[in-house]
């Protein structure tokens, strides 16, 4: 055995043994790793819908915002009768709309119809009939949840339909596109936003009037455990805003507070009774001129 071979077995035996110590060094990590992956448990996936836009978390549909007054709804309601009662002073004038009000929910999807009875009663006489019929639907598009749930927000878009009766307080078709955000902060607070744009066709001075539309309910929620009434599953009082601004004829503009709360009863099989009252009044001359004042009367039937 020459000098180079005796000096290649030594060199080569040592190579040999740190290459085995790092590939068993190299299987003791990965299998660390393994186990580490295998102890840390994912994250739930809970985004569905179109683009993953929608989120299971949160609580849209799950009966935490107050059905709103004058404002329109912009809850997911599954199968709601609702009986409403508006009653308005000015003066000698009085305004008197009887409601009534059918929501059923496909999926996402809310689908209502509002039939309304009017009747106004002013120094000159009585004007009477059935207001415009309003079909309406809502689909929520974007929904966010804090990864805690302190923070919810769904973010949609509505329409409206009013078809005239041709009475003598309903003439024009009226055709309102809205988007809406229901907003939930903790276990209490809830803020409900509207604004639509409604566009009136037909005879008369009011036919091709545009209207901007807005409204916030603004609501805190009190359960049973926290005020333990017989009865009374949920005690809600209500604080509403709800104005419109005309943007093609020369009138003032109105704007209308509520303020009101709602009484959601126990359960009586499938079907909550929910009870509500409001006292409205007017922020701006504009609206003086129509309404001093006035009851807001509501009663839900959730089914």
């Amino acid at each position: 055995m020459n000098f180079r071979t005796r000096t290649a077995i030594p060199f080569l035996a040592a190579l040999f043994a740190c290459t085995a110590t790092t590939l068993h060094a190299g299987d003791a990590s990965v299998t660390s790793a393994a186990s580490s992956d295998a102890l840390t448990p994912s994250t739930p996936d809970t985004r569905y819908g179109l683009f993953g836009l929608l989120d299971h978390r949160s609580s849209y549909g799950q009966g935490v915002y107050p059905e709103p007054f004058l404002v329109d709804d912009s809850d997911l309601e599954q199968n709601e009768f609702r009986l409403d009662w508006y009653h308005a002073k000015a003066g000698s004038s009085r305004t008197d709309i009887q409601t009534t009000e059918l929501e059923h929910g496909i999926g996402q999807l809310t689908l209502e119809i509002e039939v309304p009875y009017e009747r106004d009663t002013t120094p000159d006489g009585i004007a009477q009939g059935m207001d415009n019929i309003d079909l309406g639907a809502r689909y929520p598009l974007y929904q966010y949840v804090s990864r805690g749930g302190f923070f919810d927000t769904t973010f949609g878009v509505a329409a409206e339909v009013g078809i005239p009766m041709h009475s003598s307080v309903s003439k024009n078709t009226e055709v309102v596109p809205k988007i809406f955000n229901d907003l939930r902060i903790g276990s209490h607070i809830s803020l409900q936003s509207i604004v639509g744009y409604s566009m009136l066709y037909g005879p008369g001075d009011d036919g091709g009037l545009h209207t901007f539309e807005y409204g916030f309910v603004l609501g805190y929620t009190i359960p049973h455990k926290e005020l333990p009434l017989p009865g009374v599953d949920q005690l809600i009082p209500v604080f509403e805003l709800s104005g419109e601004k005309q943007v093609n004829h020369d009138a003032q503009d109105s704007l209308i507070a509520n303020l009101a709360f709602r009484v959601n009863l126990k359960a009586i099989g499938r079907i909550q009774p929910r009870l509500g009252v409001g006292y409205f009044f007017p922020l701006n001359e504009g609206t003086r001129a129509d309404v001093h004042h006035g009851i807001y009367t509501s009663l839900v039937f959730e089914f």
